[in-house]
């Protein structure tokens, strides 16, 4: 596996649209997915130690996000050929053992991933109530190990600020992770 960061990109620029099969049996769209004052696009895996390792706080957070009206979506977009872990069986039994608080959805073709930029798992995409990306960077101090219990929550409180301001924060630290495993890479 290859550890890769997040490069800066356009803060401002609207999220890309996307339909999309979901672990629930049900299509997803960016239209459907959206809460009043804002969404979190993240890019996921099962297999990749750096979202195993932030998982737990992960659905916290989203929990936490979807109680002040920020959606999340999570997005998985990797060629599950040499990560079996990644297959769609396994999308559905670790969405479903680990009770996700958002749609868990499959971009078999990358197409997605590709309209966002996606470059790693995991990969956090922070958009305002009209759609428009305003934080671009990852969940907290995490790397293959999760961040100490009191470590700042830098998704959660990015979002709290485009929720009072319309903006994300100046300084946003990029989320490292896992490349993304393209097909024919």
């Amino acid at each position: 596996m290859v550890r890769t960061t997040t490069p800066e990109c356009e803060i401002g620029r609207a999220a890309p649209d996307f339909d999309l099969p979901g672990t629930d049996g049900r299509r997803h769209a960016l239209a459907s997915v959206r809460g009043p004052k804002g969404l979190v696009v993240m890019f996921i895996c099962n297999h990749c130690p750096y979202v195993q390792a932030i998982l737990p706080r992960l659905l916290e957070d989203a929990r936490t996000l979807a109680g002040e009206g920020v959606a999340s979506v999570a997005i998985m977009s990797n060629d599950p050929v040499d990560y079996p872990e990644d297959r769609w069986e396994e999308m559905v039994r670790i969405a479903q053992e680990r009770d996700f608080p958002f749609p868990y959805l499959l971009d078999e073709s990358q197409q997605v991933a590709l309209a966002y930029g996606a470059v790693c798992t995991p990969d956090f995409f922070g958009f305002d109530a009209d759609l428009h990306l305003q934080y671009r960077g990852r969940l907290d101090a995490s790397n293959k190990a999760a961040a100490p219990a009191d470590a700042p929550r830098e998704l959660v409180e990015a979002m709290r600020l485009v929720i009072a301001t319309g903006k994300g924060p100046a300084n946003q630290y990029p989320s490292i992770g896992c490349s993304i495993k393209w097909r024919g890479a």
